[in-house]
């Protein structure tokens, strides 16, 4: 790979979401300055939405082995064998960022992710759940931010074809300056018909599908770990535009494939698309 020649400046840096010691580390890491691509590839994988670097400390403390756990952390969606041969399939996932910038679309992307995270476990979604926190009732965005994560909560499974059949909503000042949208779908599998992203093989083709992108939803896993400013009205191109009627499709599709045998490994191309998910199917 090309050297870069000295043009990752302390500035592009802090472009890419990457603090002065991330930096050093990454560079610590592979023993020289990076190029630009290694840059990019570094800041959509390394940012709070892929890594959960400031949560993963707090996750690791909690349970994730039993006797019915079919699948713990580590792949798109838990599984847990709820017997008949049954397995229920599920995730939960925040879009706080996306949704502060642009409520209606950033929440219902953040439903049309974790939907994609079960029915690519092999489950077909049959429920979705919510966890909502926002400002102080008064607060001039408080009632913006509600009727947006509301509407495009529902409007994206409704349109999709999934209930949401539960949720909490709370409010308090600590919210004021962003918010909290937590999403849940469950889904349903046949226990030993689970699908994971491990891919095997050589010279198995690999196949990329899904919605029509555009210029949408660019440095989105980035912008999950900025701090907001004045300037945050700026950052609404970095949400994800969804289509729940293109996932529908989607879902169908893929249940198809994998009851024809031909899926090997399938992986959701979830925040950061094919930079992170070809470099964990293929680690």
């Amino acid at each position: 790979m090309v050297a870069s020649d000295g043009l990752i400046s302390p500035e592009l840096v802090r472009q890419h979401g990457l603090t002065a010691e991330e930096y050093k580390r990454f560079t610590d890491l592979i023993g020289r300055e990076p190029t630009l691509v290694e840059l990019g590839i570094v800041s959509a994988m390394w940012n709070e939405h892929c890594s959960y670097k400031s949560s993963r400390l707090h996750l690791k403390t909690l349970p994730t082995a039993a006797p019915w756990v079919i699948q713990g952390p580590g792949e798109n969606a838990g599984v847990i064998d709820i017997g008949d041969g049954l397995a229920c399939v599920f995730k939960m996932e925040s879009h706080n960022h996306p949704s502060f910038i642009e409520p209606y679309q950033g929440a219902a992307t953040g439903v049309g992710g974790i939907l994609r995270d079960v029915f690519t476990m092999g489950a077909r979604p049959i429920a979705a759940l919510n966890a909502l926190r926002f400002g102080s009732p008064d607060h001039p965005r408080t009632r913006h931010l509600v009727a947006g994560v509301v509407a495009g909560i529902g409007g994206y499974g409704n349109s999709f074809g999934v209930p949401t059949v539960g949720g909490a909503v709370g409010f308090h000042t600590r919210y004021d300056g962003n918010i909290l949208v937590n999403a849940m779908a469950v889904g349903l599998a046949r226990a030993d018909k689970i699908f994971y992203a491990k891919a095997t093989g050589i010279g198995n083709p690999i196949v990329y599908l899904g919605s029509k992108t555009g210029r949408d939803g660019i440095h989105g896993a980035t912008m999950a770990s900025a701090a907001f400013d004045d300037e945050s009205e700026e950052k609404r191109p970095t949400v994800q535009v969804g289509d729940p009627f293109a996932e529908k499709l989607l879902l169908e599709a893929c249940l198809e494939l994998m009851e024809s045998g031909s899926v090997i490994a399938i992986q959701d191309m979830g925040a950061a698309g094919l930079t992170c998910s070809a470099v964990e199917m293929g680690a």
